[in-house]
C-alpha cells in the first residue's frame, strides 16, 4: 500500500470507545465547540449513555449510540463495523476501562480477570477492528487512554497497572505498524484523574481532571504526538520512578 501524507485538521466525526467515560465526554465537548458534528457514544446500554448522548446534543452534535460491550470481543467488528459503514470516522477515542479493587481483586482471580480483560484484551480486539477500519478510509486518528500506572508495577494497583502497560505496548506497536498508512495513533498518559470513578481513592502525584487531559488531548492531535503525558511533568516524574533500584522503589509505594 503506498504510503500517505499524515494530515489533521479539527476532526468532525468522533467515535468514543466507552462513552460516558468522564475524559472521553470532556473531549467530545472541547471537540464539538471546534466543529465536530458527529458523536458516536459506544457502550452498554444505560440512563447514562443516553444522558450523555442528551448533553452532547443540546451542544450541537449529531449524536448516535451504540451498543458495545468490552467484554464481548466476538461482536466488535459487527458493532463497529455499522460505525465505519455510515461514513468517515476522523477519531477513535478508546477510552473504556475499570479501575477494580485491588484488595478485593487480589482475593478474587476472577475479579482480577475481568479487570484485565477489559483494560487490555477488550481494547485490543476494539482497537484492531477500528485501526483496521481507519486504515481502509486512508486516514484518521486512534488515541488510547493509557496511564502512568503502567509504567511500573505498584503494591496497590498491580493487576489495574498491569493492564495498563499491556495496553500501553500494544498501543506503541500498532502505531508503529500504521506508521504511513495516514492512520495515527497517540497513547495518553494521565497520572491521577479526579473524577466520579476514583472519588475516595488516594491521589498520586500531580492530579489532574477530565477537562485537562482533553485540553491535552487536543493539543496531541495538532501537534501529531505518539505519546502525551498529563500533566506533561509527569513525564519526568515517572522517568525518575522507573529507573529507581527496586527496594527503595518499594518502600516509597507501600508506605
Amino acid at each position: 500500500m503506498p504510503a500517505h501524507k499524515d494530515t489533521f485538521g479539527t476532526p468532525r466525526s468522533l467515535l468514543l470507545l466507552g462513552g460516558t467515560s468522564e475524559i472521553a465526554l470532556a473531549t467530545a465537548r472541547r471537540l464539538v465547540a471546534r466543529g465536530a458534528r458527529t458523536v458516536w457514544l459506544a457502550g452498554r446500554p444505560s440512563p447514562a449513555l443516553e444522558a450523555a448522548a442528551t448533553h452532547l446534543r443540546r451542544l450541537g452534535a449529531d449524536t448516535r449510540t451504540i451498543p458495545f460491550d468490552a467484554l464481548d470481543s466476538e461482536a466488535h467488528e459487527g458493532a463497529l463495523g455499522k460505525v465505519f459503514a455510515e461514513g468517515t470516522v476522523d477519531l477513535v477515542l478508546l477510552a473504556f476501562g475499570v479501575l477494580g479493587d485491588q484488595a478485593t481483586d487480589e482475593r478474587d482471580p476472577v475479579a482480577a480477570a475481568r479487570v484485565a480483560q477489559t483494560n487490555y484484551t477488550g481494547a485490543v480486539s476494539a482497537g484492531l477492528v477500528c485501526a483496521g477500519a481507519l486504515q481502509a478510509q486512508g486516514r484518521g486518528s486512534l488515541v488510547v487512554l493509557s496511564s502512568a500506572a503502567g509504567e511500573r508495577a505498584r503494591r496497590g494497583d498491580f493487576i489495574y497497572g498491569s493492564s495498563k502497560a499491556g495496553l500501553d505496548v500494544f498501543a506503541q506497536g500498532l502505531g508503529d505498524a500504521l506508521h504511513g498508512t495516514g492512520v495515527h495513533v497517540m497513547v495518553v498518559r494521565p497520572g491521577f484523574v479526579r473524577t466520579r470513578g476514583t472519588t475516595g481513592r488516594a491521589e498520586g502525584p500531580l492530579p489532574t481532571t477530565p477537562e485537562q487531559v482533553a485540553t491535552a488531548i487536543e493539543l496531541g492531535l495538532r501537534r501529531r504526538s505518539e505519546v502525551v503525558w498529563v500533566p506533561g511533568s509527569l513525564r519526568l516524574v515517572m522517568s525518575a520512578l522507573r529507573h529507581l533500584p527496586r527496594q527503595v522503589f518499594r518502600r516509597l509505594t507501600t508506605v
